[in-house]
């Protein structure tokens, strides 16, 4: 399998298949176009359960496998907001945890499960980190982003305290928690939210400069009311 990333502002990778019996799997809708000498088969992947987890994180109820019946066939998936596409060797990392979401498309060998934070208040409390993709096997993955990416490669002990909605996904060896902002006046004035992701090292963390729930939010406060 081969692939390339193809525009910039509303980005789109582009997948060639080296053999027949290749495929790669992504949420119902996520295809942009494809050849011919492609089958596809929408399934709920992992089973009932598994798919109702998935669902918690982001993604739909049904994932859609794209499986090449000839080489040379291609297929692409784009990205539904602005940003980047991040590609990551699963197996060479070692797994990720990413944010609701984050997940484009992937080889068949790489799994995609539900994962969640310790913390169950920021869950009740609309923490944006409670619910997130557990993302493990070996093969490529290619992750969302809105806006920008920064990635920071953390030393052991080493933290950093990111708003939630800006968190891509970090290394398994990295440790999470969701820790709640100190202060009232910091709650309700600073603008920031109840909650804050803290990420430990050692391992390497992905962010971006858009927290596009936000984003909606302030279109949304702009819209008219009758």
């Amino acid at each position: 399998m081969r692939y390339q990333l193809i525009g910039s502002t509303m980005p789109a990778v582009e997948i060639t298949f080296d053999a027949a019996g290749e495929s790669v799997y992504t949420q119902s809708g996520g295809m942009a176009w494809m050849t011919e000498g492609i089958a596809m088969d929408s399934n709920m992947r992992g089973g009932l359960g598994k798919s109702i987890g998935r669902m918690f994180s982001g993604e739909s109820l049904f994932m859609a496998t794209y499986k090449a019946e000839k080489s040379g066939a291609v297929v692409a998936f784009a990205s539904t907001v602005a940003g980047e596409l991040l590609p990551v060797d699963i197996g060479a990392c070692g797994g990720m945890i990413c944010q609701k979401g984050a997940f484009l498309c992937a080889q068949e060998t790489v799994n995609l499960n539900v994962a969640f934070t310790k913390k169950f208040s920021a869950g009740l409390f609309g923490g944006e980190g409670f619910i997130l993709q557990d993302i493990s096997g070996s093969g490529m993955v290619f992750l969302e982003i809105d806006g920008d990416k920064v990635e920071k490669y953390l030393r052991p002990g080493e933290v950093i305290k990111v708003d939630t909605g800006n968190v891509v996904g970090f290394e398994k060896t990295v440790r999470y928690e969701i820790e709640m902002v100190k202060g009232l006046k910091n709650i309700f004035l600073g603008g920031e939210g109840m909650f804050l992701t803290k990420l430990t090292g050692p391992g390497r963390v992905i962010l971006q400069t858009q927290n596009f729930n936000e984003f909606a939010g302030r279109i949304i406060r702009m819209v008219p009311s009758r």
